[in-house]
Parts: C-alpha cells; structure tokens; sequence
C-alpha cells in the first residue's frame, strides 16, 4: 500500500463571499470539532495546523462586470496561494479547510505554480455536484464558487488577470471533474466547447465508481506528478451531507464515496486537498463535518483492515 510520507498541514480558510448563503465560513471550525487534527495525525503521525487566514470582509454587496465580491475573492485566492505554495514547499501536504469553492482558485493556483516551477505535472479531481464552468456572461447569480474551473482555465479571466504575473492559468486538460449532476443550460455549452472531463452520474451509475475512478487514475498515472483533490461536500448525496448550502439529489453514497477516496490513496499520487461548502449553519450535528473527516480520513490511507490503531468498533 501506499504510504503518506508528507506531513499534512491544515489551513483555514473562513469565507463564504463566493456564495449565495451564509455559514459556510464556519467550515474551518466544524471540521476541527469534528476531529480532522487527531484523526490526520493518527494516520500520518504529526499534523501542522497553520490556523485560519485573515482575510476581507464583506461590509456589503460589492457587484461589479457579473462577478458578486471579485476583489475581496481575489486577496483569499492570493493570501490562500501563498500558504499552500509554502506549504508545498516546505514539503507538506496542505489540507485547506474552506470556505465555499471559490477558494480553490487560490489552492490550486498555488498548486499550480509549485508544479510548474519544477515541471511537475498536475492533476485536479474536481469532486462536486456541480461543473462549476460559469462565467461572469452565463452566472444567474455571479457567485465565484460557481465559476472557480471557468476562472482557472480562461487566461483572459479578469480573475487571473488581478491575481498578477506569478500565476498562469491551468489547461482544461488538468481537470476531471467528477459526481457532476446539476448544469446550467449556458454553463453546459461551454463545458462541451472547452472539451471539459466531466465523469457525471449517469456514468457513474452505468459503470459505476470503481470503473470511473480507474479510468481517472489511469490516466493520472500516466501523467505522473501531483494529484490535487477539490472536494465539494455537495458531491456526496445530500441525504448524508445535508450541511451545505447548493444540495442536489443523487450523489453518491457513503461506500460510493469512501472507494472514490481509497482508490485516489492507493494511486500513490495524492498530495493536496481542498474541502470546501460545509456549512454548519444547515446541518445537523455537525454531521456533514464529520463525514467529511472520515472520507478524508480514507484519503490519507484509513483502511477497513489495516487500520493504524485497530478497529473502530
């Protein structure tokens, strides 16, 4: 089996300017009470909690060429690229606690410019309900963390140009995006334009996980380098992720889930995540919280017959 030599290092990332609802930047805090410190360091052996970043306040509604909170959402991306770029650097995993998905356009910028910088490829498992393929032109909302792949991809992106000459954008073809079930009609037309991965729900039901993320890693291993990990909890099925505020029926379950991250650590390629729109304000019990810590859990080698301190029951 593979095993996590990087020691993972959590950053938090509390901001909700990216989305429509409120709450989901107390998601840093939920998945620390849900114990994501003691159950990394069990599986690793040590963890480096960095804390949260302080970033900008929204005082009000700031709307500006179809984005809501472009400038504020830039200083996240640039403050959050700087910390994983360190992160990356000082040979850690970083572990981003967000935040709606809008922060990964700060991640995975900071991904992006460690790889490039020593010609490593990358790779980026998109994990979310949704393609998140909107532009300021097709958003019905303006909000970033429907935009965050668009954003990235697009090197006239208003966003990337603000970010400044140390970040380039990221080709289309670093993406997989995968549990996709809801599209808006616009969003659609240009994920089919662009040439966008996108491993759905009928696929998944059709061939299932396992076929699915075979076929993704394969080509991962193929790629070699660094595999990076934005998980959206809105991928999982909202009957067990309740707390997140973009729900869409017909995720995948549990065990769907739990084999989608045991097959990302067996690749031996994970080296980065992102676990963004928990929103504690709509959940119940922190129970979304604490699923999240268990698939992460699986992503850092939690096994059903290996565990690192026996069973759970």
């Amino acid at each position: 089996m593979p095993k996590q030599n990087k020691v993972p290092a959590l950053i938090g990332v509390p901001t909700d300017l990216g989305a429509s609802r409120r709450g989901c930047s107390m998601g840093p805090e939920a998945l620390r009470v849900a114990g994501i410190y003691p159950v990394l360091e069990r599986l690793c052996g040590q963890v480096i909690d960095t804390g949260d970043i302080d970033g900008p306040r929204a005082t009000q509604e700031a709307t500006s060429n179809g984005y809501r909170h472009l400038e504020l959402a830039v200083t996240w991306s640039r403050m959050l690229s700087i910390r994983v770029y360190e992160a990356l650097t000082n040979g850690q995993c970083p572990v981003v606690l967000g935040g709606d998905h809008s922060i990964a356009m700060g991640s995975i910028l900071g991904i992006a410019r460690y790889c490039r910088e020593r010609q490593i490829p990358l790779t980026i498992l998109w994990l979310d309900a949704h393609a998140d393929f909107n532009t300021p032109a097709t958003s019905p909302s303006g909000n970033l963390h429907g935009m965050p792949v668009a954003l990235l991809t697009d090197p006239d992106s208003e966003m990337l140009r603000r970010m400044g000459a140390d970040y380039a954008p990221v080709a289309v073809e670093n993406f997989q995006l995968i549990g996709v079930r809801s599209v808006d009609r616009e969003e659609k037309l240009n994920v089919n334009t662009a040439g966008l991965a996108v491993h759905d729900m009928r696929q998944i039901d059709e061939l299932g996980m396992r076929a699915v993320m075979r076929a993704v890693l394969d080509k991962a291993k193929a790629r070699g380098g660094h595999l990076h990990v934005s998980f959206d909890i809105d991928f999982l099925d909202p009957l067990i992720a309740p707390g997140t505020g973009a729900r869409v029926k017909g995720g995948p379950s549990y065990r769907e889930a739990q084999l989608c991250m045991e097959m990302i650590y067996d690749s031996g390629l994970f080296g980065s995540l992102d676990l963004v729109e928990i929103n504690p304000a709509l959940d119940i019990r922190n129970q979304t919280a604490e699923i999240a810590v268990e698939m992460s859990a699986s992503l850092f080698g939690e096994q059903i017959l290996a565990r690192s301190s026996g069973s759970k029951r």
